[in-house]
């Protein structure tokens, strides 16, 4: 598997702080070439792989390096394509496009990104490699445990924008603040933008383990949505997709995706193993 070291995180026209950059504003289409099996990749070479920046424990940067759970079992389907795993942070609203692949700037994207129908008008989605569940978080202060309880105390309610978090509140009758980030959601329930969020389960864990977020938040309703998260591909690029689902099934079937499980998420839900 590549190491992290070998990672070359790129920005779409933009740089960030701390992280090895190359600007990546036009397609590296003179560029491509094929992996192992004929699989086309847009940098010979390279698997580059779209995701948005920071969403722990799925991708995030830490001590200059983004490394999490999707960038892991990534980093399984470059190794089985005898390429390296090459990261391009760009804004979230383009997963639901798939903009960045159809430009041939990336290969895939990976993102906690849930599948649904309506993003399969526009993308390929692997089988999937991750079961979601939403929660709610909300200001110790505030006393909401429940969804409910933030309409009858008639808080405010945030979500990161573009995701499925966001939608379900719509769905509930609110009119949830939308921030650009999960970063930026944390931020919110911080200084007091907003009372309480809904946001995917995993996220929050990672947030808890901070113990001044243990003091000053408290966890809420589970919210079951039976919603899954798939790698996602340019619509008709199938060697890509089917390297993809063969990474994922492997990985379940010789134990390599429970131990990437509980270094990333946390022990395992109950009844799997």
């Amino acid at each position: 598997m590549p190491s992290v070291r070998s990672r070359t995180v790129l920005t779409a026209c933009a740089t960030v702080s701390g992280l090895v950059l190359v600007t990546a504003c036009s397609s590296s289409g003179k560029n491509a070439g094929e992996a192992k099996g004929g699989v086309p990749v847009v940098e010979k070479g390279k698997l580059t792989t779209c995701t948005h920046l920071p969403y722990p424990p799925f991708q995030f940067e830490q001590k200059g390096k983004v490394v999490g759970f999707d960038v892991a079992v990534v980093d399984l389907v470059a190794k089985n394509l005898g390429v390296e795993q090459k990261i391009l942070d760009t804004p979230f609203e383009n997963f639901k496009t798939g903009a960045f692949l159809n430009s041939g700037q990336c290969d895939l994207a990976a993102a906690g990104m849930t599948i649904t129908d309506e993003r399969k008008k526009n993308v390929d989605f692997s089988v999937p490699y991750f079961d979601a569940t939403q929660a709610l978080l909300a200001t110790k202060e505030s006393g909401a445990t429940s969804l409910a309880d933030v309409k009858a105390k008639k808080l405010k309610l945030g979500a990161q924008a573009e995701t499925t978090g966001e939608s379900y509140a719509k769905g509930q009758g609110f009119d949830p603040v939308a921030f650009e980030s999960s970063d930026a959601v944390l931020n919110g329930l911080r200084t007091g933008q907003v009372d309480a969020v809904v946001i995917d389960y995993p996220v929050v864990q990672g947030w808890l383990k901070d113990k001044a977020n243990a003091d000053a938040f408290a966890l809420g309703q589970s919210i079951e949505t039976g919603e899954q998260y798939g790698f996602s591909v340019k619509k008709g690029n199938t060697k890509l997709k089917a390297a993809i689902d063969k990474a994922i099934t492997d990985a379940r079937a010789d134990g390599t995706y429970d131990k990437l499980y509980r270094q990333w998420i946390g022990p395992l839900p109950k009844g799997q193993s």
